[in-house]
C-alpha cells in the first residue's frame, strides 16, 4: 500500500489509493469503455507498461477492478466500488476544463486526442461504408503529423499508418485547434469559417463530417473564461 496520511478522515483514506500518479486517469479509462490491457495503454500513452501493470493490480486489491478471462486476454472491468467513482471523475473533469482552461504545448498529444475522438463517434450519422478520415496536424514533428480513423458500422480504430483504404474526407489543422474544437472551447463552424481548419473531400462529405463526432464529454461545461 501506499503512504499513509495518518488521518480518519474518509477522504484521507481514499487520496492514500487514489492521489498515486496515473491512478485517476486509469480509472478515467475504465469508466469511458477501455476493457483491455492495449486500450487502456492507448489512453494513457505516456505510462509505462510496467507501471500499468502495477496500478492496475494495486486497484484490483483495492476492489476497485477485476480481471475476467476473454480467450486469450484479460477483461478489466470496474467491481461496483469502481462504478462509483464515475461523478469523481466527470466532477473533476468538469472542474478542470472550468477553472484550469490553459493548455501547454506538452499536454498536446496527437494520439491521446485521436482515441478520445474514435470511442465517440456518432454511427448514426456515420455512412454507411467504411469512413476514412486522415488527420495531418500541421503543428507537430513531421513523425506524428499524420493519423487516420477507420470507421465501420459499430467500429472504429486509430492508425498511425495509412491503412491503404480510400480516403473519404482529410482534415488539415493545427493540433492545438483540434484539441480546443474537442474539447468546447472552437466551434467547428467557427474554425471552418476562419479557415482554422480544412476539410478536404466532395462537399456532401465535408459538410457532414462535424456531425461524425461527439465531442469530448466536457464540451458543455459552462466556462467563466469564455
Amino acid at each position: 500500500m501506499g503512504s499513509s496520511y495518518g488521518q480518519f478522515c474518509p477522504v484521507a483514506k481514499a487520496m492514500e489509493l487514489l492521489d498515486e500518479r496515473w491512478t485517476l486517469l486509469i480509472i478515467r479509462e475504465l469508466v469511458t469503455g477501455s476493457r483491455y490491457f492495449n486500450e487502456l495503454r492507448r489512453g494513457v500513452p505516456r505510462m509505462s507498461p510496467s507501471l500499468l501493470s502495477r496500478r492496475l493490480n494495486r486497484l484490483e486489491r483495492a476492489g476497485i477492478l477485476e480481471r475476467r478471462p476473454d480467450g486469450n486476454r484479460v477483461r478489466y472491468l470496474l467491481t461496483p466500488a469502481g462504478h462509483e467513482l464515475q461523478p469523481v471523475v466527470e466532477a473533476l473533469g468538469a472542474w478542470g476544463i472550468r477553472w484550469i482552461p490553459e493548455l501547454g504545448d506538452e499536454d498536446l498529444d496527437p494520439q491521446l486526442l485521436l482515441w478520445d475522438m474514435h470511442r465517440n463517434v456518432d454511427y448514426d450519422v456515420i455512412p454507411e461504408q467504411r469512413t476514412v478520415v486522415q488527420f495531418s496536424f500541421t503543428d507537430v514533428a513531421a513523425q506524428t503529423r499524420d493519423w487516420w480513423l477507420v470507421i465501420t458500422r459499430g467500429e472504429a480504430d486509430v492508425c498511425d499508418d495509412d491503412p491503404g483504404y480510400p480516403l473519404t474526407v482529410k482534415v488539415i489543422v493545427g493540433l492545438r485547434r483540434m484539441t480546443e474544437i474537442w474539447r468546447g472551447d472552437l466551434t467547428w463552424s467557427d474554425a471552418l469559417r476562419s479557415g482554422t481548419v480544412e476539410v478536404h473531400g466532395p462537399q456532401a462529405l465535408r459538410r457532414a463530417l462535424p456531425q461524425w463526432f461527439r465531442l469530448s464529454t466536457f464540451a458543455q461545461v459552462p466556462r467563466p473564461h469564455r
